[in-house]
């Protein structure tokens, strides 16, 4: 196993790729259902504390393997087989989201979550033997060691007393954040700016794409189960919604990652800030699904939620996204005061949009609004340099 090359020239996602990615589908689905029921029988608290918790798992594990892959995806007969192995830890974690969700129990998803980090600890160990390079070597062993230690501090969570737990949990995410600054700090491994960048690309079209099917799903049952009795109700939050949906797809993929990407590469504390500011963005994306749902069922009085409360579900993780994205994806690449302020207003704009009469649609409209200015911007600055 040799390390592949930044200068790779049509470096895309294999298909093994795109099937650990459909495969994680299934546990975001699973906490996008359980984040909706939680909230929309009115625990907010323990529903975001129960997101969050699940997101984080299911978030890192991806970004492991993704990177990982990155730098070292040789597609032969042992790294396929350690994949595949990689992806039944998915399933298994994905089993455990419910009990994670409802009773913050993550023995299941612990369990897969081993299943994944020992076998990612296998590939890294083989990474170590074939790289002749002896900085990225050690970079190698510093991430077989660094997810050993995790994954060893994760089963201990199992045996701990339950009011260690929660503090042992934050330990644990402190130290799993902490691998790749250590192991890539003194040497970098070889991912290739341009897969990864259409890796997290795709994964936020997946991430939206569930929160469409989730929502057209829900949405169908909340009106046969009204007997169309509010179908007049929803129209304003199936209209917003496809706007929101459509407005943060075209906002990610509004400039080339790729370029920023390369922009990066040369500071680690850039990359690992991309990297990990990136859960903001898949967890906004994943949480608006879940979100119109919720606004659905109150928009046909299918649950006692107020307007408000209906409403932040989907404006709040709106409103994370768009500020996620703007200073993930283009901060960099925006020179007019205009443009780059559009999007933090819009975002403000969002979260009061919360208190208005029709929540979803006005958020929806806003967003538009938001893309309309920014392209304009765009179109005007490029006239002027050209």
């Amino acid at each position: 196993m040799r390390g592949r090359t930044d200068e790779e020239e049509g470096r895309a996602a294999t298909p093994l790729e795109l099937l650990f990615d459909l495969c994680f589908v299934v546990a975001v689905a699973q906490a996008g259902s359980r984040l909706e029921h939680t909230v929309v029988e009115g625990h907010f608290g323990a529903g975001l504390l129960g997101f969050a918790v699940t997101f984080f798992a299911i978030w890192w594990a991806w970004m492991n393997f993704t990177w990982f892959a990155s730098a070292y995806d040789t597609d032969d007969v042992p790294y396929r087989i350690a994949t595949l192995v990689q992806i039944a830890g998915v399933l298994v974690l994905a089993a455990g989201v419910p009990r994670a969700f409802d009773q913050l129990d993550l023995t299941i998803p612990i369990l897969g979550y081993a299943v994944m980090r020992t076998a990612l600890v296998a590939q890294w160990l083989r990474a170590a033997a074939g790289e002749p390079d002896g900085g990225r070597r050690s970079a190698c062993l510093r991430y077989a060691g660094g997810i050993g230690v995790a994954e060893l501090a994760w089963l201990v969570w199992l045996f701990l007393p339950e009011r260690w737990q929660p503090w042992w949990f934050l330990l644990g995410v402190l130290l799993e954040v902490a691998v790749p600054v250590a192991a890539e700090r003194r040497a970098v491994t070889p991912w290739h700016t341009s897969h990864i960048s259409e890796r997290y690309g795709l994964f936020t079209i997946i991430v939206l794409g569930e929160s469409i099917s989730a929502a057209t799903r829900d949405v169908q049952e909340a009106v046969e189960g009204e007997v169309h009795a509010g179908f007049g109700e929803l129209t304003s939050v199936i209209v917003g919604g496809l706007l929101i949906v459509f407005s943060m797809w075209w906002q990610y993929f509004a400039l080339p990652a790729s370029a920023m990407m390369q922009q990066r590469a040369g500071s680690l504390r850039s990359v690992l800030a991309w990297g990990y500011g990136h859960v903001l963005v898949f967890a906004g994306a994943a949480a608006v699904g879940p979100g119109l749902v919720v606004a659905a069922h109150q928009a046909i009085g299918g649950t006692e939620l107020t307007q408000v409360e209906a409403g932040s579900a989907v404006t709040v993780p709106a409103a994370v996204y768009v500020l996620a994205v703007e200073y993930l994806q283009l901060r960099p690449f925006q020179r007019s005061r205009l443009v780059r302020g559009v999007y933090p207003c819009c975002a403000a704009a969002v979260l009061g949009a919360t208190w208005t009469p029709e929540p979803v649609l006005v958020t929806g409209l806003l967003l538009v609004c938001a893309l309309l200015v920014a392209i304009a911007g765009r179109v005007r600055a490029q006239r002027a340099a050209g």
